[in-house]
């Protein structure tokens, strides 16, 4: 199928728009983007800047895709955005584009569901199959591992890490890193309970969600800390993975600042 492009739509000749792409009413695009084949962008969708869109994605009316960071120290160089594949946007949803203080790239993953009105700020990391709801708040260089589901309303801090499977309660204010596999609300935010519930619907072996309830008993109700719980696990049988990928996250935590374990401490002069 060749492009379909609504009459009143703006798309600069230099854009690459391939195949089978759907371009609605009043939507702007501009020369540095890169549209791949079977995405659908409704009306009034503006895409601007080095912007890299995959496979079967759907944007809904009034997304902004790729503006400027709000970072007061950009200089305008050519950071970018860079979205894989089958991923939906919901009305209004925001992505900035880099600042230059990492890599360059804002990048989302694939099959993530961005609810209406749902911001994502610069430098973020977005993995696979996240799903943010309405109105959630993503500060600057916040990395979401892949399966994380974050409800409305919430804030996170910048520099903030979600881990793989967790689950953040509405309006809640993330201060600190989300351990993976963890149902964590409040203000701010802690660990509540294990997310059962997303483990299962995953397939995760009953032996693996009763060990990470173990860990979770150790860490957040008998807070014996890190290196005794990861001891005393240990003294039970190999380390199984999904324990490794629990303590290694909560390690790199443990080198940050503030309970974020991506705002790393400076070195001592």
């Amino acid at each position: 199928m060749s492009v379909n492009i609504a009459p009143t739509a703006v798309v600069d000749p230099r854009a690459n728009i391939e195949a089978d792409v759907q371009i609605g009413h009043f939507c702007v695009i501009g020369p540095d983007v890169t549209i791949q084949r079977g995405t659908r962008l409704e009306n009034n969708v503006s895409i601007m800047g080095h912007v890299s869109i995959g496979e079967d994605n759907h944007f809904f009316p009034n997304c902004v895709i790729g503006g400027h960071p709000q970072d007061l120290s950009y200089q305008g160089t050519d950071t970018r955005v860079e979205i894989g594949h089958g991923s939906t946007f919901r009305e209004g949803v925001t992505v900035n584009r880099a600042s230059e203080k990492e890599d360059g790239i804002t990048r989302i993953g694939n099959q993530c569901y961005l609810m209406a009105y749902s911001h994502v700020a610069h430098d973020c990391k977005i993995g696979d199959r996240v799903i943010m709801a309405n109105n959630v708040m993503l500060g600057g260089h916040v990395h979401v591992h892949n399966d994380a589901t974050i409800s409305g309303g919430v804030g996170v801090h910048h520099y903030g890490s979600i881990g793989s499977f967790a689950f953040v309660g509405a309006v809640s204010r993330v201060l600190h890193d989300v351990p993976p596999f963890m149902i964590s609300e409040g203000v701010p935010a802690k660990p509540r309970c294990v997310n059962v519930v997303a483990l299962k619907r995953n397939s995760f072996p009953a032996d693996d969600i009763r060990l990470i309830s173990d860990a979770f008993k150790l860490l957040y109700r008998s807070k014996v800390g890190v290196a005794p719980a990861r001891e005393l696990l240990l003294s039970r049988g190999p380390m199984r993975p999904v324990l490794k990928t629990l303590f290694d996250f909560l390690d790199h935590q443990g080198g940050g600042r503030h309970g974020r374990g991506r705002d790393r401490r400076k070195k001592a002069a």
